[in-house]
């Protein structure tokens, strides 16, 4: 059977890997959550110190490229596909609020979107694929045969994303800290020089501000399932 490609883009917390997560598993696709990728990335540069609250050794990380190794692992348990740094599962530890205020400085790097881009496109090589991220139906794949451009409310999207982290056990993280963190990466991500965050011309936009995970999957089905028919 014909398989394609299904590219994800949208503005941060809106549900991307949610949905791509669900159609990967209708269509038994594989899914790859190039948001968690940065995420990585900038763990790392957290961790060692070169991106730090008073400085950002940009050099310093570009060098350290080619030691950071960023992988994903199905988990049958939770039917969850988790990430990896080197050897160690860090799903949980990038998700939270230090990570998410610095990941939007690591994607403006070029080398940091090059390495993570051809790693993204040697993983779509096969097709069967759905794939979330900024930028992947306008520069890692441009040519994917269904693009979808995901939005909403920003106060609905800062309400999910802290709902989320309090469903995690996060006690400390306010509402408050939530919607600036929004605010502020959806200004880095649509200013930045690198692969700004664009609606591809032909994205179709899902706006689920008042819409339910279901009604948002149907959507995202009938369009799928539209094109394997016309292939």
């Amino acid at each position: 059977m014909t398989k394609i490609i299904i590219a994800i883009d949208g503005y941060s917390s809106c549900g991307k890997s949610t949905l791509a997560k669900q159609l990967a598993k209708a269509l038994n696709y594989i899914y790859i959550d190039t948001g968690a990728m940065y995420r990585a990335i900038a763990l790392y540069a957290l961790r060692n110190k070169i991106l730090t609250a008073d400085k950002f050794d940009v050099e310093r990380l570009i060098k350290s490229l080619p030691n950071i190794n960023v992988s994903f692992s199905y988990n049958s348990v939770t039917n969850q596909s988790e990430t990896y740094l080197g050897n160690e599962n860090i799903e949980q530890e990038i998700r939270g609020i230090e990570v998410s205020n610095q990941v939007s400085k690591i994607a403006k790097i070029k080398e940091v979107r090059a390495k993570l881009v051809d790693i993204q496109r040697e993983l779509g090589k096969q097709k069967g694929l759905v794939m979330d991220g900024r930028d992947i139906g306008t520069v890692v794949f441009p040519n994917a045969e269904l693009k979808i451009f995901m939005t909403a409310a920003y106060k609905i999207r800062a309400k999910r994303r802290f709902d989320e982290l309090v469903s995690k056990g996060d006690t400390t993280t306010t509402f408050e800290e939530v919607l600036q963190n929004i605010n502020s990466r959806d200004n880095d991500d649509t200013s930045r020089t690198e692969h700004p965050l664009i609606k591809a011309n032909d994205a179709i936009e899902i706006d689920n501000s008042a819409i339910s995970q279901m009604e948002q999957l149907k959507i995202a089905l009938d369009l799928a399932k539209s094109k394997l028919a016309n292939q």
